[in-house]
């Protein structure tokens, strides 16, 4: 892939062209779930544009090193499992394994570290400590806290500017107002009924914006390449990550941030109390076919809103079953000699077109769209001239490629159906075109 690629970056709100750190390897840092139930199809819309992301890094030539994180404490997880009467860890493992279970299905790849929050305990405590000795943190009623007045760059990724708000004022929840800037937690005095640990800043348990700061720094560096999740992430999350990491190494934190637009059902946000509330297990219990669940959350670049719709579920299903039809085709149909229809020509426009968009801040709609355009063309020549040895080869490679992003092509065993009555066109095909009927 020799096209530059080029993110948009939205702490600089415009395109750029992406050069990363170390030309060997590309380090990103992927917001993960938080681990109190299963994940519904706008999350995973998130993961699937980070595969989409990472496999076209990969394509590109660069190793990567993905860290995506799993929140399991966080006010959420600690109040649902005491609700389910379980301990926090066995808890939370239950949907870990959910999570996992849903990567897969959707053919997810999987990142090179998963940590845990809780493992990650000490990582976090000398975090707050250097910020306590940059006096950046105080603390409160047992609680410490970063006091974002002291941070002049606060609010230089969401535009939430501190000054906007009343100074001083604290917040303990770990879900506040998009325009809310205040103090924030990050470390919370122990409570009554609640997980704590009992380190030398006292004992408490971290705060969720702590977490993501202290595990990429442990696993990454001081500094990355791309840091990405959904648009909900931008304030206060990652606000507060730039605060807490940039406040003790006065380096930038990551160099591009890439953020995931919503996902909406029928035009309408998800709510349970709506009926429109999807997870993957919902959807794979009704019959649907996960490639094509997979096809129609990447349809839609990431960055704009996909409507998740029914009928654009089905819409994934004929394209799928298009894919799978001429693939079989393919398959079941012998070179010809000669030049056949397909030139060499339409395979190289195809990888033009198929990087050129990847290449364009993912646009994952014109890639499959360059995808449907040369399997017409395969179709077309199969219909007529055939194609020749030297073309097909070019054009398995082609696809293998387009495919190892993408990877919306149905199982071998689903391509490969159906054996004896496709035999048996091809050999009504082949004595037709003999007979130049």
């Amino acid at each position: 892939m020799d096209i530059p690629l080029r993110f948009y970056n939205t702490m600089d709100r415009r395109l750029e062209d992406f050069v990363p750190i170390d030309p060997e390897n590309v380090r990103v840092y992927t917001c993960g779930p938080t681990v109190y139930d299963f994940a519904h199809i706008g999350n995973l819309r998130t993961f699937l544009f980070e595969d989409v992301l990472r496999r076209t890094l990969k394509l590109a030539g660069f190793g990567v090193t993905q860290v995506m994180n799993l929140t399991d404490i966080d006010d959420k997880t600690i109040r649902e499992a005491k609700a389910a009467g379980l301990e926090l860890r066995d808890y939370t493992d239950t949907f870990i394994e959910a999570f996992f279970n849903d990567l897969d299905t959707l053919r997810v790849e999987r990142a090179e570290h998963y940590p845990r929050a809780t493992d990650y305990i000490p990582q976090m405590v000398e975090l707050v400590q250097r910020l306590e000795a940059a006096g950046h943190a105080y603390r409160s009623e047992g609680s410490i806290y970063y006091r974002i007045g002291t941070f002049e760059d606060y609010g230089k990724l969401s535009g939430v500017r501190p000054e906007d708000n009343l100074v001083g004022a604290r917040v303990d929840s770990e879900e506040y107002e998009k325009d809310d800037a205040r103090d924030f937690v990050l470390w919370k005095g122990a409570r009554d009924g609640e997980p704590a640990w009992e380190p030398e800043i006292g004992p408490g348990r971290p705060g969720r914006h702590l977490e993501c700061s202290a595990m990429s720094l442990a696993l990454l560096g001081e500094e990355f390449d791309i840091h990405t999740g959904g648009v909900d992430n931008i304030f206060p999350h990652h606000e507060n990550e730039i605060a807490q990491s940039e406040g003790v190494t006065e380096k930038p934190f990551a160099r591009f941030w890439l953020h995931a637009e919503h996902l909406v059902v029928e035009g309408e946000k998800m709510a349970k109390s709506k009926g429109n509330f999807f997870t993957l297990r919902d959807l794979v219990e009704k019959g649907h076919d996960p490639v094509a669940i997979r096809y129609l959350l990447i349809s839609v670049p990431y960055r704009q809103k996909l409507n998740f719709t029914m009928d654009g579920l089905h819409a994934s299903v004929q394209a799928i079953d298009r894919i799978a039809n001429t693939l079989r085709r393919l398959q079941h149909t012998p070179a010809v000699e000669g030049a056949g229809e397909l030139s060499l020509d339409d395979i190289a426009g195809f990888y033009r077109d198929l990087h050129e968009a990847l290449a364009d801040d993912l646009n994952t709609a014109r890639a499959l769209g360059a995808l449907h355009t040369v399997l017409r063309h395969v179709n077309t020549a199969l219909d007529g001239a055939g194609i020749s040895a030297e073309a097909r080869e070019a054009l398995h490679n082609a696809l293998d490629e387009a495919n190892s992003v993408l990877d919306v092509f149905p199982a071998d065993e689903a391509a490969a159906g159906g054996d004896d009555e496709i035999q048996s066109l091809v050999e009504e095909r082949t004595a037709a075109r003999a007979a130049k009927n």
